[in-house]
């Protein structure tokens, strides 16, 4: 039985995402299962590797984003009974770049070296957070860009929503729209829990900007500014009605307080902490 199950999200870009999918597939086949989730993509533009088409109304027009998107799959995935028989989920935007060809295999190792783990990300070129992490190559960390999340089975057991679950609400907020610090929550529901989050040196990860600044009307979707712009505006409306809270450094001290709280709990676990 393979122990990941690999999920991609797409909308309108099916040579990216065939790319993604097939570098997974040539090199670590028997460690994964490869799901791929369209979002509303026009018919000429579904990827050849196409799981669920998801073409509701109101999808077609505004596509999933991160957060319903992962949640509908999960969902899926949950629904016929295959979630049980995987160890982890790796959540894959389709501009992601995987810069190795073991990433699976690497992350995997991790995850079964560090059992309080609940999410492993490769870090990115780009990352400052590489410069914490010359000697210690996996260390715990309580902000992670979401572009290529790994979830134990058993910390997403522990949050997906029981009662009337959906693609709206599943493990992700899905109300949060464009998913505006919806890493942030996430990471704060693995602490408070007692799992932690981290990032690793080991396998890197890299974000392809490109599509979003050159491809916004194939996509459909709004240029990067104007995303960026309802991005914030949208995402400071969803944490002041659900958070009650009026910036995103009010967010981050918030998990963070669960962060240092972990660190108490599981001192065997310090050396791990930034």
């Amino acid at each position: 039985m393979k122990r990941v199950a690999t999920i991609i999200l797409n909308r309108n870009l099916p040579e990216p995402t065939e790319k993604l999918y097939e570098h997974i597939y040539n090199n670590e086949n028997n460690l994964t299962d490869i799901f791929v989730i369209e979002a509303g993509s026009d018919k000429e533009l579904v990827s050849k590797y196409c799981t669920w088409h998801v073409k509701k109304d109101d999808v077609l027009v505004k596509g999933l984003r991160y957060c319903r998107g992962m949640n509908y799959a999960l969902f899926e995935l949950s629904k016929s009974k295959k979630f049980e028989s995987y160890d982890a989920f790796f959540l894959l935007t389709n501009d992601t770049i995987l810069c190795q060809k073991n990433t699976l295999e690497r992350l995997l190792e991790i995850l079964d070296n560090h059992k309080q783990l609940g999410i492993i990300s490769p870090c990115s070129e780009k990352w400052g957070e590489k410069y914490l992490l010359l000697e210690e190559k996996t260390k715990y960390f309580w902000f992670i860009h979401n572009n290529a999340f790994m979830l134990r089975k058993e910390f997403v057991e522990g949050i997906a929503i029981k009662k009337n679950p959906s693609y709206l609400n599943f493990v992700f907020d899905g109300n949060n729209f464009r998913g505006f610090l919806s890493e942030s929550e996430l990471i704060a529901k693995a602490y408070a829990n007692n799992w932690a989050a981290g990032v690793t040196t080991k396998v890197y990860a890299e974000e392809n900007e490109s599509y979003l600044l050159n491809h916004s009307d194939l996509i459909k979707t709004e240029t990067y500014e104007e995303n960026l712009k309802l991005y914030i505006e949208e995402g400071l409306l969803w944490i002041k009605e659900k958070y009650g809270f009026d910036s995103h450094w009010t967010m981050h001290q918030y998990v963070k307080s669960f962060y240092d709280k972990f660190f108490d709990y599981n001192p065997e676990y310090l050396k791990y902490k930034i």
